[in-house]
């Protein structure tokens, strides 16, 4: 396997490639798996790496810090 960098990849897993903040911001997000290494200002990703969505947490209803700080304003005892 070599690395190439985050554009040449692109290039080759998109028909229209993202723009480079992007793929920069996938790389420090963890969205490229395997993950990328920085050597300086540039990322290097294996040539065989995927794309790979974040998995977004949902916070439980009444947890929120908004949620705790509304219920102490009208009197509510907190969750």
């Amino acid at each position: 396997m070599s690395k190439v960098t985050l554009e040449e990849w692109a290039a080759d897993q998109f028909r229209t490639p993202p723009s480079a903040n992007t793929l920069r911001k996938w790389a420090r997000d963890g969205c490229i798996f395997p993950a990328p290494v920085k050597h300086g200002r540039s990322y290097y990703v294996e040539d065989d790496a995927c794309y790979r969505e974040q998995v977004r947490h949902q916070i439980p209803k009444g947890t929120s810090l908004i949620s705790r700080i509304e219920s102490a304003r009208h009197g509510t005892k907190a969750a």
